[in-house]
């Protein structure tokens, strides 16, 4: 019995498949249970559109009162009142909240729902409970999960009970459809959700659809085309995280004609969409990872795990038997892992450590963590957060870093926009950063390399892969304002070795960059107009992010780089040909070699204005000169083991003044 559970437990696991009912009823449970009399109820959800809807239903199910009742907290909007007993917030708004009181006082009970998603968000409220529950014995925590994957929170907070709810489904047929192999390069995933919904709608023109798309964008793609085809036949909707409350409220309201859906992941767990009959699953999701190669966060499109292709497929099987069509193979299915690896796993520990800082939560080796990172990602992330100049020596948050953390970006895409913004360089940088999230555009067909280099040829820039990018993004975007057609497109793409795909991928991720930058209220709005040359703009801004990856020629292609290591330019790198004396990688990719794929040249100057106090200065030869009237001494500057300046000479006054003034009377004074 669930309300015997919320009495007698402080903390609970509630594990059921989604569609079992936990979001809408757990609230109205502990109601029942005598929570929420006195304070508030908490209910996280881990996007602002599961908040807003679930509250509207929870309120409606509870009747007359529901409304004042029942309320909701997301980024900008707040419906909550003065007599609201339950409050649905994103996990994000929970934290928010827990700066500005870390014993969360306005709550008796606490609901994480959907924590099988193990987003940083929900990793770091779980961390903040176990801390908090010693010190709060009222407060109920309860911890949902949509699937059998509970040791890890059970074993986190102690042991406790884990109550499972039985699903309410149907059978679910499913259905394999992957493309045959000859077709693969050629048809888009837009293009096969089409062709599936085409074939069901063919057979059955009145059940519902739920089609499972990657990206904001192919989701508009496709409902375009399908309302066209459709016409008043269907009513086609789009659901993906940012859409209007209006456009949310229309998903579900009943239909008088067939209703197709065409969403992001967010419907997988967080929203169930009624009355669904076929569910059309393109194995994909944009998944946020650590990329070892360039250093950063990447935004890939990348295979679901099994456990969410589950999930999909349950979404046909709630109210009737239902179908799911999977455009991969069986095998497919069989090959991938069993759970989406948590995000903790996923993100570089640089971004985690400053989130820490910026959420007041302490050091990271002593947060409760669900699952701990290990030292040496730990270590690896203060090291990048001190090259950044997100912290200083003494391991504090510089000013620099406080602006960072306020960009739910990666640190060095964080830290290279924000110097960008200083260096006038705002629009290169974003198309740079979000170059460095997708694969390389460039495709090179073994059948056809001579015309794939000829190609590829005319975008390149001798002294920097990274202007090579932007010539690639102008050229490209000059066609689509020229109105260019989707087929016209493509056959640009064509002519010009280009992955169409990965050229729409980084027109989404860049546009993401730009909103999350316009949108952040920590970003500072003051451009400083920068009098330097773009290009040597651009390269500070880049180097800004990525001063442990500088490197200096050796002899041929070789280079010795930041603490030792040795690289190698790419042969295909735009460099290769003159291999200046110092350059600055973005991009490592380990082969025979560890070789520089993306590089760009730059000058010892920039990097000791950026490094600042990362340099190493030492000091040789103090002496009384004459014709200067002063004590001067050989500098020599280093950063990371790399003689940024092999030798000046300098005023020793503001080095040594002690031994300065011992020279001077020994030299100057004393004849």
């Amino acid at each position: 019995d669930l309300v015997s559970a919320v009495r007698e437990n402080q903390v609970i696991i509630v594990s059921g498949e989604t569609g079992s009912g936990k979001s809408t009823q757990l609230p109205k449970i502990c109601l029942a249970a005598g929570r929420g009399a006195y304070r508030k109820i908490a209910c996280t959800q881990p996007r602002r559109v599961a908040a807003v809807t679930v509250a509207a239903r929870v309120a409606e199910e509870l009747g007359l009162h529901g409304s004042r009742l029942v309320g909701y907290k997301i980024r900008f909007r707040d419906s909550t009142g003065p007599e609201t007993r339950i409050k649905f917030v994103t996990d994000g708004m929970l934290l928010a909240e827990a700066q500005q009181d870390p014993r969360l006082r306005e709550y008796d009970t606490i609901i994480v729902d959907e924590a099988h998603e193990r987003s940083l968000n929900i990793d770091f409220l779980l961390g903040i409970l176990r801390r908090l529950l010693p010190a709060r014995p009222e407060l109920k925590v309860i911890i949902t999960s949509a699937t059998m994957d509970t040791a890890h929170f059970r074993q986190a907070f102690g042991k406790v009970p884990v109550i499972e709810i039985a699903g309410r489904g149907y059978p679910v047929e499913i259905r394999y459809k992957p493309t045959e192999q000859d077709e693969e390069s050629d048809i888009t995933t837009v293009e096969k959700v089409i062709f599936a919904t085409e074939e069901i709608r063919g057979k059955d023109p009145f059940g519902d659809i739920l089609v499972f798309l990657p990206t904001e964008r192919e989701i508009l793609e496709a409902v375009k085309i399908l309302r066209a085809g459709c016409k008043d036949e269907a009513l086609v909707l789009p659901m993906y995280g940012r859409l209007a409350a209006s456009d949310q409220k229309r998903i579900f309201r009943p239909a008088p004609v067939q209703k197709i859906i065409v969403a992001t992941n967010i419907a997988e767990t967080s929203i169930t969409v009624p009355g669904i009959k076929y569910v059309i699953d393109s194995g994909l999701a944009r998944i946020a990872r650590y990329s070892v190669r360039s250093r950063t966060k990447a935004l890939p499109i990348t295979p679901i795990s099994r456990a969410s292709a589950d999930q999909r497929a349950g979404r046909a099987g709630r109210v009737q038997a239902g179908v799911c069509v999977r455009l991969y193979s069986e095998e497919d299915y069989l090959d991938r892992p069993q759970y989406t690896l948590p995000e903790i796993h996923r993100s570089n520990l640089a971004e985690v450590i400053l989130r820490l800082y910026a959420m007041n939560l302490g050091p990271v080796e002593g947060f409760p963590f669900v699952d701990a990172p290990s030292p040496q990602a730990v270590k690896e992330g203060f090291t990048t957060l001190r090259e950044l100049g997100a912290l200083d020596a003494a391991g504090r948050l510089t000013r620099t870093g406080r602006i960072m953390a306020g960009l739910p970006l990666d640190p060095r895409i964080s830290r290279m926009i924000l110097q960008a913004r200083h260096e006038s360089a705002l629009k290169e940088v974003v198309i740079i950063a979000s170059a460095m999230s997708i694969q390389d555009p460039r495709e090179r067909p073994a059948e056809k390399e001579s015309q794939a280099d000829q190609a590829h040829n005319s975008f390149k820039d001798p002294s920097s892969d990274l202007l090579t990018f932007i010539k690639i993004w102008n050229a490209y975007h000059r066609e689509l304002k020229a109105g260019r057609s989707r087929n016209r497109m493509r056959k640009y793409c064509r002519e010009n070795f280009l992955s169409y795909n990965r050229m729409q991928e980084w027109k989404d991720i860049h546009d993401q960059i730009m909103d999350i930058i316009q949108e952040s209220k920590d970003f500072p709005l003051a451009i400083k107009t920068s009098d330097h040359p773009i290009n040597r703009s651009i390269h500070c801004s880049v180097l800004s992010g990525f001063l442990g990856q500088i490197a200096l020629k050796q002899e041929g292609s070789r280079y010795i780089a930041a603490r030792g290591r040795e690289i190698f330019l790419f042969p295909g790198s735009s460099l290769y040909k003159k291999c200046p004396k110092w350059i600055v990688a973005t991009e490592l990719v380990r082969t025979s070699r560890l070789f520089a794929r993306t590089a760009a040249a730059i000058e010892p100057e920039w990097i000791e204005k950026l490094a600042g106090d990362l340099c190493r200065h030492t000091y040789s030869g103090p002496h009384w000169e004459k014709r200067r009237g002063e004590v001067m001494a050989w500098e020599r500057v280093t950063l990371f083991g790399l003689p940024i300046v092999e030798r000046r000479i300098v005023r020793y006054g503001g080095v040594d003044p002690a031994e300065s003034r011992e020279i001077f009377i020994r030299q100057a004074l004393v004849p």
